[in-house]
């Protein structure tokens, strides 16, 4: 299935700057659900629905000759209209 790109941005941000991010997202997740992305002219509504796949995956990527290795912590929300999913029961401390 091929994928399209409805909104992507990446810049550096400080761990506090990406905290405030990732608090208004679980705020509007856990109160109505409607998300609003924007950025420069791009902009999205999505509302998301009650249940929903979340997917945490932790990353090291590194060049030909494992220079440089590249660490990443990646956080992704997926569902398809109608469908939930269960994948057992995830901690974060």
């Amino acid at each position: 299935m091929p994928e399209e790109v409805l909104f992507k941005t990446e810049q550096q941000h400080t761990r506090q700057e990406i905290a405030a991010y990732l608090r208004e997202v679980a705020d509007k997740l856990e109160s109505s659900g409607q998300l609003h992305l924007k950025a420069g002219a791009q902009s999205l509504e999505m509302a998301v629905p009650e249940r929903l796949t979340f997917e945490v995956k932790a990353e090291r990527e590194t060049s030909s000759d494992g220079s440089n290795p590249e660490l990443s912590i990646e956080f992704e929300l997926e569902w398809k209209p109608g469908e939930g999913g269960d994948h057992g029961e995830l901690h974060i401390a």
